[in-house]
């Protein structure tokens, strides 16, 4: 019985019509009906309507569009009329109109015998659910519902209630968690093959949406689980096997530990599957894929697993020899211009990810040998597809066995070298990418220690008759240029140039731009070394960038441009002469040329005028007002973000490069990527404009700053552009800063700009861009100079900092939390070691935050400041060494910026510091004895009871058994350091102070920390011009210490003059002998050294 009166349903019929006729003025005449009338007017109306048509319309076709009608117009938001709240629209309903309409869903679901539009009604029905469970509210007859749905006698829609459990696994809840065991277990061992696989589905949507400590509730099921998966390889069902494949992908991300009692079962079957050729290809993968993802969530489960290593390389180098189909001799690829054609569901390109992910994942313990069990024979068969897989395997294992492998190279080479003259092209492609892949991940030792065997043996192949060949050798080279210093490359640009100059001269466009990238990254690498081969190059690249070509020409301009620009990097200024001024008018007159918004120059435009401002520094700026006001509106870009509302635009974004699809609350939103990188890229070129002009920039800093930068802080779409915003704020301040001083107007942009950084400190979301956050705020408050906050920006930036502080006591707590409950042998977490890492960095941020604030308001920001003395107390007590450092290094700051203040803050400071002299972590005793240093020197009489208290203390922290080591030596250098400042600045309660002078200069030398090392040698100058004792009874350790100080460059300018004059006076009074201490400096400091006792 309908609710409605015929007329709606006559209306509702005649719309569903038009919104299904080919005729595109009819259908765009029904969809503004639909819109500005049904759902604008009567939302209630449609729905129910909808819901009407799904139960009662004839033909099925109206049934199914009436189902996808529904659940689109469901999902779009309005405001609610009761509280003007915007909610989806059937959520907005009133309850007794949802019920009404979810009652007819529910009967339509039941009663629809045909499977397609049954599928359609569950979808209609998963979305209502969806809404219901997102906010919190119940429908509390639906699960029982489905229960009895997947217990039907129809397969059907025994299939639908699972397809609807997958699409909204919310509904189940905790007290139903026994019946849900069962309807599953019935599930996966149902007659029919559609059913079984639908329940694999939803148990794995389910396990993603339950909480982990949920999850073993359910591990007895994996056993009636993985027994549907022989039956589907042994009747060949392909389609099948490769949906349960992907379902169990999902449960090994989720819980691989549910796997740990089958896992040899489950290996030994995959394996099975991938050896299969009788299957498709898909399966193949997704069996591969499945084991992948074991590898990457379960890493010690793979390893324990005997064979599982063995195995999985041995399949991976099977599937790399799936190439070149019917293209034996590679005619037909070297003819090819599609250099990245798709082909990533290729059994070769899925086999090469997947050594690359065991490698990565299982380390070279697991995957060096049985790899390399393999490699030299396939290396040495006579079919090229065995000897090109052998090559991209060790393409994709270099990184992860990386560390196994650099002690290898030798034999390593041995077996790649040769292949670059292998009669087969594809061979010799795939020689150039193992060379090119291990001069990245070999960086260093393979330019170093082997250029002479890669650079003598690639170059030659530059000149091969393949251009494919010539392309991925030029290629091979980027990876290994870019990683050696100039003088390695020095001996072989001349050969390698004419070489890649040959390759500019071909007829494949391809190959010109790939020399191009080639001869550019040489000269980076080269830097004034390629001055001599300048003469050659530079006219060729004005030539090509000064001739009109057509759109396919675009890129290969655009490679020019860079290259070019490199050069000019390169060389310099002085080197390019008139050159440098005509190639920017070039430039210029491309970006005026420029029309389409797909044109690559565009991009490549950006970074080149950026290179030109660091070559012409400030005689760039005439050029700014051709080049900033393109930058500045793709700075200022606005977010392309679309709401997705059927599946045909879903598909067709899916399609279009640069987007990315994130799913919300039901919808799908796609946000245009690829705008918001050259967004972020935009933004990075005006900091190095601001940066390198300075005053200069002046002209553009304030529409900067009001549409770019501070906006840029609060654009929520992308975190790379609030991280940049970020670090344009500060450069912005500085250019102004330095064209119009201490204005009235720079204190009135300041001011705007505090409140704002301030402001997204509270509310910035990430933890990572938190850090960059309180970075832009200290670099700008040390921009501004003293007096900069006024005691409004000091309150508001420490209630920022107290929700800081809360927040990151709340992901300890959570972590520990989540760490207590792991069992023995549960997988490392690399994200706990991730948000471990984040949270350091940012509260190192937030110290220097800290810092810069003492440093620049001093006693004025204590009253904001002690609002926080209970985190300090805390923090200084924890049992992690982070957040003792990070308490320790704030009394610091008190104590070196508040001066006698301080002492009002002793009971929170003395005993802290003392305890931190004995800490087991270096870097606390580094900031412990800072601290008692600066105590003495800044904090006053009141302080020097506690100071001279210290020095056993002191003492202990120079003698610790590794005082010297990379890891201990700050602290072993700043206890030395405060121990002079104590006898300098505060030695009124010093007692023995001569015996303590003896002792002290053992502490020495200082030869790594230049903050440190003025102290100490000032103070030892100091007793040098007093004739003290002590110094001239070890005058030769003295000196020696000394000696060893300027050699280290701890001591500079001044200092080093004053110090070096005592020194010598020091020799003169004693005869010591200088001349064989001075000996043992090393050959290249000799001269430099010297000259400061002359």
């Amino acid at each position: 019985m309908s609710l409605l009166p015929p007329e709606v349903h006559t209306a509702l019929s005649q719309l569903l019509r038009s919104l299904s006729t080919p005729d595109n003025a009819v259908r765009s005449q029904a969809e503004d009906q639909l819109n500005n009338d049904w759902v604008q007017n009567r939302p209630d109306v449609l729905l129910m309507g909808l819901a009407e048509q799904i139960g009662g319309a004839e033909d099925t076709l109206t049934r199914a569009f009436s189902s996808v009608l529904f659940r689109r117009i469901a999902t779009k938001t309005r405001k609610d009329p009761a509280t003007g709240e915007a909610k989806e629209i059937f959520l907005s309903l009133p309850s007794e109109q949802r019920i009404a309409i979810r009652e007819k869903l529910v009967t339509c679901l039941t009663t629809e015998t045909v499977t397609d539009v049954r599928k359609k009604i569950g979808d209609a029905v998963a979305e209502a659910a969806r809404q219901y469970t997102d906010n919190g509210d119940q429908w509390p007859e639906l699960l029982a519902i489905l229960f009895q749905a997947s217990q039907s006698p129809e397969a059907g829609l025994r299939e639908t209630a699972f397809r609807i459990f997958t699409t909204t696994p919310g509904i189940i809840e905790k007290q139903h968690q026994d019946a849900v065991i069962s309807v599953f277990s019935k599930g996966f061992k149902d007659d029919n093959i559609a059913v079984r696989i639908s329940a694999m589905e939803a148990f794995a949507a389910m396990f993603r949406s339950i909480p982990k400590k949920a999850q073993p509730k359910f591990f007895s099921l994996m056993g009636d689980v993985l027994n549907i998966l022989p039956p589907l390889k042994e009747s060949n069902e392909s389609e099948e096997l490769s949906s349960a494949f992907l379902a169990l992908i999902e449960l090994a991300e989720i819980s691989p530990k549910m796997f740990k009692g089958s896992f040899t079962d489950l290996v030994k079957f995959s394996i099975s599957v991938i050896a299969d050729k009788e299957l498709s290809d898909q399966v193949r993968q997704n069996s591969l894929e499945l084991m992948a993802t074991f590898a990457d969530y379960a890493p010690k489960m793979c390893q324990k697993e005997p064979n599982f290593a063995q195995e999985m390389v041995t399949q991976c180098l099977s599937l790399m020899t799936d190439v070149g189909a019917d293209d034996d001799d590679a005619e037909e690829w070297n003819a090819s211009e599609d250099l990245e054609p798709e082909e990533n569901d290729l059994n070769h390109i899925a086999g090469e990810q997947c050594m690359d992910r065991l490698a990565n994942k299982l380390g070279g313990q697991a995957i060096l040998q049985p790899a390399f069990s393999w490699i030299p024979r396939m290396m040495s068969s006579t079919a090229w597809r065995d000897r090109h897989a052998a090559l991209m395997a060790v393409s994709a294992i270099s990184e992860g066995c990386r560390d196994l492998m650099v002690g290898e190279l030798d034999q390593v080479l041995a077996l790649v070298v040769p292949a670059l003259q292998d009669p087969h092209p594809r061979v010799r492609y795939a020689g150039c990418n193992a060379l090119g892949q291990m001069s990245t991940d070999f960086a260093g030792t393979m330019q170093e220690k082997y250029h002479a065997i890669v650079l003598n043996n690639i170059i030659p192949v530059l000149s091969c008759p393949e251009p494919r060949v010539q392309s991925h050798a030029a290629a091979a080279l980027v990876n290994f240029c870019e990683e050696a210093e100039r003088s390695i490359l020095e001996p072989y640009l001349g050969d390698l140039l004419s070489r890649l100059l040959d390759l500019l001269r071909s007829p494949k466009r391809y190959l010109q731009e790939q020399a191009l990238s080639t001869i550019a990254t040489i000269a980076d690498s080269a830097e004034t070394a390629f001055g001599q081969y300048y003469a050659n190059l530079m006219p060729l690249l004005l030539d090509v960038l000064k001739q009109e070509q057509g759109k396919e020409y675009r890129l290969l301009r655009a490679k020019a441009m860079e290259c070019a620009t490199l050069i000019a990097l390169a060389v310099g200024k002085e080197k390019m002469g008139q050159d440098a001024l005509n190639l920017v008018q070039i430039l210029g007159n491309i970006q005026q040329n420029i029309t389409d918004a797909d044109d690559p120059q565009s991009q490549y435009l950006l970074h080149c005028w950026g290179r030109m401002c660091r070559v012409l520094n400030r005689d760039f700026v005439p050029y700014l007002p051709g080049v900033m006001p393109p930058l500045l509106a793709v700075a200022a870009a606005k977010a392309d973000i679309q709401l997705l509302d059927d599946e045909d635009q879903i598909e067709q974004v899916e399609q279009d490069e640069g987007w990315e699809l994130v799913p919300l609350k039901g919808k799908i939103i796609g946000i245009k990527t690829s705008a918001l990188e050259d967004k972020n890229t935009a933004i990075e070129l005006i900091t190095i404009y601001a940066q390198i002009l300075e005053e200069a920039f002046e002209p553009y800093v304030l529409e900067t700053m009001e549409k770019i930068a501070v906006p840029g802080l609060a654009f929520f779409f992308h975190d790379p552009v609030r991280v940049s915003a970020a670090k344009l704020i500060p450069q912005l301040l500085n250019s102004y800063k330095k064209a119009h001083g201490q204005s009235p107007a720079f204190a009135e942009m300041w001011n705007k700009v505090a409140e704002k950084i301030i402001e997204v400190l509270s509310a910035e979301p990430t933890v990572d861009t938190l850090a960059e956050m309180y970075q832009c705020f200290y670099e700008s408050v040390e921009v501004i100079g003293r007096n900069s906050l006024t005691p409004q920006h000091m309150q508001a930036f420490i209630d920022s900092a107290k929700s800081t502080l809360e927040d990151y006591q709340m992901r300890v707590k959570q972590r520990l939390e989540e760490q207590a409950e792991l069992e023995e042998g549960d997988e490392e977490n690399l994200d706990y070691e991730y948000a471990i890492e984040d949270d350091q960095n940012l509260l190192s941020d937030m110290n220097k935050a800290f810092h810069t604030i003492f440093k620049n308001q001093g006693t004025s920001f204590l009253p904001a400041w002690q609002q926080l003395i209970q985190f300090y107390d805390n923090f200084i007590t924890s049992q992690d060494p982070t957040q003792r450092q990070w308490a320790l290094c704030i009394m610091d700051d008190v104590l070196e910026f508040c001066s006698e203040e301080s002492w009002t803050y002793k009971d929170h400071i003395m005993q802290p510091l003392a305890a931190g002299l004995q800490d087991p972590n270096a870097a606390n005793r580094q900031a412990a004895a800072y601290g008692v240093g600066v105590a003495a020197q800044k904090g006053g009489v009141a302080w020097s009871d506690f100071v001279a208290a210290c020095i056993p203390s002191l003492f202990q922290v120079t003698q610790h058994p590794q005082n010297r080591t990379e890891e201990h030596v700050f602290a072993t250098e700043n206890a030395s350091a405060s121990i002079a400042k104590i006898l300098h600045y505060n030695a009124s309660k010093v007692q023995g102070a001569q015996e303590v002078v003896a002792n002290w200069i053992e502490t020495l030398p200082i030869t790594f920390d230049e903050e440190a090392a003025p102290y100490a040698y000032s103070f030892i100058a100091q007793l040098i011009d007093q004739q003290n004792p002590a110094v001239f009874a070890k005058a030769d350790r003295v000196f020696g210490f000394i000696v060893e100080a300027l050699d280290a460059q701890t001591l500079q300018g001044q200092t080093a003059t004053r110090v070096a004059q005592s020194a010598k006076s020091l020799v003169a009074a004693t005869g010591l002998n200088a001349e064989s201490i001075l000996a043992g400096v090393s050959p290249e400091n000799q001269e430099r050294i010297r000259k400061f006792f002359q």
